[in-house]
């Protein structure tokens, strides 16, 4: 009771009505005044600024227009190989000599293309629709290169028009004479199956690689042409490789994504 009567005294006494109050000492003021400052720095690079990503997907250098599966029309022996491996031939092109019980039929080219491989040899028994050669679609000597990029589905849409592409060519050191330069020329609406991979790159093993985390989306690539590299494109170092590049050469494309301001990835 003693001291509740003290309280209530205090309380009623005006003698320490005139001293000052201190709210903040001055160090506590510069702090708040830091913290003040760091936080309105950090909203507006949030909403003004921008992070720059990648994505790396296997790719393989090609003619652009893809290849096909040469196949037998008819089951038989092949009698002679007509073709030799990197020979580019016109359409209706003679390949293989096939001796059938009707007598001998020639298996030809479908379009004009190179010949990548051939899967059958002279003395050969082949049924008829057995795969035979994979031809590389390239009508003319001097066409260019284009790399075709196999992105995983979920990264495609992030993937700007005229997006900058690396490409660490497997043929090609790194370390010595950098990256290929390149530039993105279109995406795919749909995602790719193994087959539709194999029948456009004319190789199974390569379709069953690229869909091994799923069915990616191709992205070809424009590669950057240089008068001043061996090649014939631009690479990350001043001259490039001492050679020139071949079609159905495997690469690891690292692609740039569209910039992001910090504050997308907090919004839902």
């Amino acid at each position: 009771m003693q001291f509740r009567q003290q309280a209530l005294a205090r309380l009623q006494s005006p003698e320490e009505l005139d001293l000052p109050v201190r709210f903040a000492r001055p160090q506590g003021w510069l702090v708040l005044s830091v913290t003040v400052v760091a936080m309105a720095a950090a909203s507006v690079w949030a909403l003004t600024g921008s992070v720059t990503s990648t994505v790396g997907a296997p790719a393989v250098l090609t003619y652009g227009q893809g290849s096909y599966v040469l196949q037998s029309p008819v089951a038989g022996q092949v009698t002679a190989v007509l073709v030799e491996e990197g020979r580019r031939l016109p359409a209706g092109s003679p390949v293989l000599k096939v001796r059938t019980e009707r007598g001998d039929t020639v298996v030809r080219t479908l379009d004009a293309g190179r010949i990548t491989a051939l899967a059958a040899s002279t003395g050969q028994i082949i049924g008829t629709g057995a795969d035979v050669a994979a031809v590389e679609k390239v009508a003319r000597e001097d066409a260019p290169l284009y790399a075709t990029v196999y992105v995983p589905a979920e990264s495609a849409a992030g993937i700007p028009a005229h997006a900058s592409v690396d490409l660490t060519v497997q043929s090609v050191p790194s370390q010595e004479y950098g990256v290929l330069r390149g530039t993105v020329r279109s995406v795919d609406r749909t995602a790719q199956s193994a087959q539709r991979i194999a029948a456009f790159l004319g190789d199974r093993r390569l379709g069953e690689q690229f869909t091994k985390e799923g069915r990616p989306v191709a992205v070809t690539v424009e590669l950057r042409k240089s008068a001043a590299t061996k090649s014939g494109y631009e690479w990350s170092s001043a001259e490039g490789p001492p050679f020139e590049l071949t079609s159905m050469t495997l690469a690891t494309g690292s692609v740039r994504l569209a910039d992001k301001r910090p504050v997308d990835w907090l919004l839902p």
